[in-house]
């Protein structure tokens, strides 16, 4: 241990005889000042009105800051530190406050030197006075001033610690910082000055968009500014270019803007895709890499600039993939290498497109082979290599971790590729099979090399292990690509490559599993140790020569029982908690996005177990082989899991992709559909005379009630010709057949009634129960109506990767499709819709066209008034007391079982008062007609709503309580009444209360004595 005397020695080599002299001028100039002491503060501050004094401080501070420069241990003596605290930023302070024009240039300059040269740590007692002091300062109309100021500014946002970030960021927004920099950069004139003036407020707006979410909405909406960048984007200047990237990416971070971005037409795009080509410099690449990513969050922003330039942006990414760099054999994970951001923006082919088609029309596979093997294009001189050759490549390849910092993306990549070849694609036909094959190759070796490190369940022997779960789960897209050619090479592959070991590698996997899945806690290692086993379990169940071996080693019982730990919510594993790959800034700086739930959901241990499950399944269903102890396996699982199984495929709970394969897996049971609970609702109906209008009759006489509305949406092949909705004459349709109260249409005499009732039970209820016999009946009916997905289910095709879950929506029967069956009218109270007009009965009154199957199929009240005689029962028009907004709203519900959410994030954020309560309105009306329909359901999801927008506004309880008294909605008023209640005596005196019924004032009155009461017996 060093003694204090050996520090101070070692302390003192640190400063430079040159260095004591500058602080010893720099002591006295000081002195030339007075001290006052601030009883605000409680600090002694440096104060000279002498403009000479102040010019030499300044001379004084800015030289031995120039001393300071480029040493860190320097910058951290005890005498900067005593200098820093007690005189330099005390002085500066007064003389930047001061506003003398003669030294604000020079000041500003020095506050530069200082926040570049001196740690955050040190300016922290006085961080929030320089920064009102700088943000006052952004309005000069001295660019020399201006600028500076932008500069130190910037560099204080930069270097701001997390704990320091909040208070800093609040100040600015008290100064209004960013509107001052909008205003300057809006007026600006080009000249060589001013240009490096609108660089730096420029990149000091983005520093704050990036750190303060609450701008960026009303920034990236100003339209004289984006006009103002738009009329930039044609500089050529390296620096001006940076600038303005990075000011989009802040305000990318924004959903909201980032769509107008996008939407406002091809320039935009343009320019982010010509940002990132080769003509410009690295740095202009880079940023742009990183705007397109942010813009790209989304699967709709995506596909939007996937038409708009799609083959542009490809062409660019795969350019940036190849800038690996001369000397660089490994790239780490260094986010400012130009690959790893051409990488990380390659990611978007987790979507489907027709971006695919391009990626490997510019050759991707070419592109991924050269970034896993070092010089492989040497080593394909022949066309055709035997795969011993192809194998002895990989393999050897592989061992020399050539660019392994990007081996994650690689695999993902790679992977989304191989797992969205449409059937009529088939990427062969664009890329090199030699390079298809070998990469195929590369993953296959990986990913059992991975299976064997992780089957000796010793977390030291994994050196890579957060690179085991990409390789794997690319390895599985490819077993499960639509691409036969790639699947089955994939399969061929990965069964030579365990030809030694595989049994053994099975056995052990399975046993691990079953280990593992029994725990009572998880730690990270065993989450991801589940996750590869898994996989690794899924992958060998699609290869028969392991059937025997699962099903005898208990492979079902393993994954049932982690089924079911999932669905109880025992064990819940997100992707990105094992692939740091993924981790974005841009996840933890966006304040709106709204981008969906992955495919395959947040829990991939489910959606995993689902695949396996599934996979076994189809296996055996295909082999027929140890049928016995097969059929007491299905057993079992019938008995523990199918009825969770119905629960999963009802609700809106659970991802696409889950719910697809619970689906797929239903059907080896004999359930076939999309069951949800506006089906269950509608499917009440079928075969009911009460409403219908058609009934379908068969062969042999036998009869259908059916409902016209249900089969115009759900199958209108069943429907007569002259009543499909393309028919250009619908008034005359409407005038023939809504009169007739029930129509017959005779079907071909090779329906089978048996099939047909099945058809109609998944029109009707969105899924059916049926034998195998049955199934083969219903094929050909199915066939010949075009029932796609259920055609799907019943030849139990494998659910392709990303593909939306249908719904069952009934909302095209308010179009064309069902207005000839409509025989009921819901028109809403008098409202103010200037110009509206029917586009079906031309009526100028707002109403809408219905249908009473689908009304009194969620509504009791509806049903009894159709049902009870009276003269509301026969009249055609429903008067409903709610106004056209909220209709619509009702109307919504009843025809998908989903209530549309008002505007939220920033587009919520930046309405005013009136707005917000012209959209939060409709959801206090039908809370109201809920109490008096009886919509339990409708109520719930108003009163979601209603309590997470109500407190977003000082003034929107006040608005709300009168309407919610008004329709006696008591348990709102209570909730309006205790937010206003802190507020009390403020509204009285403001005198807002005074139009309120005493009683509603009285409410409001209890809640505040109550509020205070509470607050007092916090304090005993």
């Amino acid at each position: 241990m060093k003694s204090s005397r050996e520090k101070e020695k070692e302390n003192d080599r640190c400063i430079s005889s040159h260095m004591q002299t500058l602080h010893r001028r720099l002591l006295h100039a000081l002195n030339l000042g007075t001290r006052h002491f601030d009883e605000k503060t409680n600090r002694w501050n440096w104060q000279c009105a002498n403009i000479e004094v102040q010019k030499n401080v300044l001379r004084s501070i800015g030289a031995f800051l120039d001393s300071l420069s480029g040493d860190a241990r320097a910058a951290r003596h005890a005498i900067v530190k005593e200098s820093v605290a007690d005189s330099i930023l005390g002085a500066l302070l007064w003389i930047l406050q001061c506003k003398s024009e003669a030294l604000l240039s020079m000041a500003s300059n020095v506050a530069v030197k200082l926040v570049s040269s001196i740690p955050n740590s040190l300016l922290q007692l006085h961080m929030l006075d320089l920064v009102y002091c700088l943000s006052s300062l952004l309005s000069s109309h001295q660019v020399e001033v201006a600028t500076p100021c932008a500069i130190a500014l910037n560099l204080v946002i930069s270097n701001l610690s997390a704990t320091s970030e909040k208070a800093v960021m609040e100040a600015l927004n008290e100064t209004e910082t960013s509107i001052r920099i909008v205003r300057n950069i809006k007026f600006f004139a080009e000249d060589a000055k001013k240009i490096e003036y609108f660089k730096e407020m420029t990149l000091l707006l983005s520093a704050i968009l990036w750190r303060w979410p609450p701008s960026r909405f009303s920034v990236g909406n100003d339209v004289i500014l984006m006009k103002g960048l738009a009329n930039i984007h044609t500089r050529t200047e390296s620096s001006i270019k940076i600038a303005l990237l990075k000011l989009y990416t802040s305000l990318a971070l924004c959903d909201s803007v980032a769509r107008k971005l996008i939407e406002d037409g091809e320039g935009f795009p343009q320019m982010v895709v010509q940002a990132m080509g080769k003509s410009n410099p690295h740095a202009v690449q880079i940023e742009g890499f990183r705007l397109a990513q942010c813009l790209l969050r989304s699967q709709e922003n995506c596909l939007e600039v996937v038409g708009l330039c799609g083959e542009a942006l490809v062409d660019a990414i795969i350019c940036g993939m190849k800038e690996t760099g001369l000397s660089s054999k490994k790239i780490g994970n260094n986010h400012g290498s130009l690959s790893v951001e051409a990488c990380q923006l390659a990611l978007i082919t987790r979507w489907a497109g027709d971006h695919h088609i391009n990626f490997w029309k510019q050759g991707i596979d070419r592109i991924l082979l050269n970034l896993l093997i070092e010089n492989i294009q040497d080593q394909l001189s022949e066309p055709v290599l035997s795969l011993e050759k192809q194998i002895s490549m990989a393999k050897e390849g592989l061992k020399a971790n050539y660019h392994l910092g990007l081996r994650s993306y690689l695999w993902d990549i790679l992977g989304w590729l191989t797992i969205h070849c449409g059937e009529n694609l088939n990427p062969y036909t664009h890329g090199s099979k030699l390079c298809i094959n070998l990469l195929i190759t590369c993953a296959c070796l990986s990913f059992v090399d991975t299976l064997e490190k992780w089957c000796r369940i010793c977390q030291k022997d994994i050196d890579d292990h957060f690179q085991s779960e990409p390789v794997s789960r690319a390895v599985l897209m490819m077993i499960h690509s639509p691409c036969n050619t790639i699947s089955s090479y994939a399969r061929f592959l990965l069964l030579d490559a365990l030809e030694v070991k595989g049994l053994s590698c099975l056995k052990s996997l399975i046993h691990t599993l079953d280990y593992t899945s029994s725990l009572e806690s998880y730690g990270s290692f065993d989450k991801l140790q589940l996750v590869i086993n898994l996989i690794g379990l899924t992958c060998l169940s699609s290869l028969p020569e392991y059937q025997s071996c699962i099903i005898e080693s208990k492979g079902i019982k393993a994954i049932v029982l982690l089924v079911k730990r999932c669905l109880s919510n025992d064990i819940h594993v997100e992707r990105r908690n094992f692939t740091p790959h993924l981790h974005t800034t841009f996840q933890e700086r966006s304040c709106c996005c709204m981008d969906k739930e992955d495919w395959e959901g947040s829990n991939v241990l489910l959606f995993y177990s689902l695949l396996g499950l599934s996979e076994i399944l189809r296996q055996c269903d295909l082999l027929q082989d140890n049928s016995q102890q097969y059929s007491r396996e299905v057993t079992n699982i019938r008995a523990q899991l199918v009825s969770k199984l119905h629960e999963i495929c009802s609700g809106n709970s659970f991802s696409p992709g889950v719910r697809w394969y619970v689906l797929y897996i239903l059907t080896y049971f004999g359930f076939y559909g999309f069951p949800n609970e506006l089906a269950k609702r509608i499917g009440k109906s079928l075969n009911k005379e009460e409403y219908s209008d058609m009934r379908l009759v068969v062969a042999n006489g036998v009869s259908v009630s059916v409902h016209g509305v249900i089969l115009a949406v759900r199958c209108p092949s069943l429907l007569p010709p002259q009543l499909l909705p393309s028919m250009k004459n619908s008034e005359k349709v409407t005038d023939k057949f809504v009169r007739e109260t029930m129509r017959e249409v005779q079907l071909s005499s090779h329906v089978d009634y048996e099939a047909l009732v099945l058809l109609l039970e998944y029109v009707y209820l969105g899924c059916l129960h049926a034998g195998e016999e049955t199934v083969k009946k219903l094929k050909i009916l199915a066939k010949r109506c075009k029932l796609q997905h259920l055609l799907q289910m019943l030849y139990r095709q494998r659910p392709k990767w990303g593909t939306p879950f249908p719904s069952f929506n009934l909302t095209p029967s308010l179009g064309s499709a069902g207005s000839c069956f409509s025989d009921a009218i819901l028109e809403a109270k008098s409202n103010k819709l200037v110009g509206w007009t029917c586009n079906i009965c031309s009526d100028t009154v707002p109403h809408m066209h219905v249908h009473k199957v689908i009304l009194q199929s969620g509504c009791d009240y509806l049903q009894g008034l159709f049902r009870s005689g009276m003269r509301e029962s026969h009249s055609q028009v429903i008067k409903v007391d709610i106004s056209w907004e909220a209709l619509i709203k009702l109307v919504q519900w009843f025809y998908s079982d989903e209530l549309p959410n008002p505007p939220s994030g920033c587009l919520w954020d930046n309405m005013d008062d009136e707005e917000k309560l012209f959209n939060l309105q409709p959801y206090v009306e039908l809370c109201w007609l809920a109490e008096f329909w009886i919509l339990e359901n409708i109520q719930e999801a108003c009163w979601d709503v209603i309590m997470s927008c109500l407190d977003s506004s000082s003034q929107l309880p006040i608005k709300i309580i009168k309407m919610a008294y008004n329709h006696s909605l008591w348990k709102l008023v209570d909730v309006a009444a205790n937010l206003m209640a802190p507020s009390y005596r403020q509204l009285q005196n403001s005198g807002e209360l005074e139009e309120f019924d005493d009683a509603l004032v009285h409410l409001i009155y209890s809640a505040s004595i109550q509020l205070n009461q509470e607050g007092k017996n916090c304090f005993r």
